[in-house]
């Protein structure tokens, strides 16, 4: 079936285009919700129109969801939700249950469909949630999911007090690995540094000192070939013999 679109459909056409549709879905959706027209002669005259009109609706769309993406943009929502003593629900938290809470802080309809939650929310906690307006606009919003019967904020202090537990214990290691290193020598300070502790040098400045002493404690050579004053008076004939 041959329609003309008179305003924009998501994912579809837009004001003013003339798209052939299934059938079924143009009588059960696009022709009661008049988002469409039969493509007859007479629409057909007024595509130029429609297609003025749908982008000053698109702009005014884009507009308006840029403020409402301004308002939530940052917003804590709290469901209440049954759990048991692990923090875990009975059930889950779906997107018609955000978006309800959503429009009651800012006095605004959100569709429920804009709500993203890629994984079943089955734990008490607090998590991001994107929500996506518009296809140019989406923001994102804090969800807190709480036991009933219980204060929000309770859930809030304790996802505080695990970060920084986390935090400590990360940057513990860190300060413990600092505090073992040894202070970094320059290459020329290292070998200087062998060179003063280096045992073997010490060892041969004894040695060297030990062979000077013993020199000067040994007499000399020629001390030992001089004669003995008393050998020579001795050999030395008397007068009258």
């Amino acid at each position: 079936m041959k329609v003309v679109f008179l305003e924009d459909v998501e994912g579809v056409a837009l004001g003013g285009d003339v798209k052939n549709v299934k059938n079924g879905f143009a009588r059960n959706y696009l022709l009661p919700k008049q988002l469409a027209v039969l493509a007859t002669p007479d629409a057909l005259q007024r595509i130029d129109r429609l297609k003025v009109r749908a982008e000053g609706e698109r702009l005014k769309t884009l507009t308006d969801m840029r403020e409402l993406a301004g308002l939530i943009a940052g917003k804590q929502v709290t469901v209440a939700m049954r759990a048991g003593a692990s923090g875990r629900l009975y059930g889950s938290v779906t997107n018609a249950a955000v978006a309800e809470e959503l429009s009651k802080l800012t006095d605004r309809e959100i569709d429920r469909r804009t709500v993203v939650i890629d994984e079943p929310i089955r734990q008490v906690g607090v998590f991001e949630v994107d929500v996506r307006l518009h296809s140019e606009v989406d923001a994102k919003i804090s969800l807190i999911v709480y036991p009933e019967g219980t204060d929000p904020m309770a859930v809030i202090e304790a996802r505080d007090a695990a970060e920084a537990e986390a935090a400590e214990a990360e940057a513990k290691p860190d300060s413990d690995e600092g505090a073992d290193e040894e202070p970094v020598q320059t290459e020329a300070a290292a070998e200087t540094a062998v060179a003063e502790d280096d045992p073997s040098d010490d060892k041969a400045a004894e040695d060297e000192s030990s062979e000077e002493d013993a020199t000067e404690d040994e007499p000399s050579d020629t001390d030992g070939d001089e004669a003995d004053p008393s050998e020579e008076s001795a050999e030395e004939p008397k007068e009258g013999e």
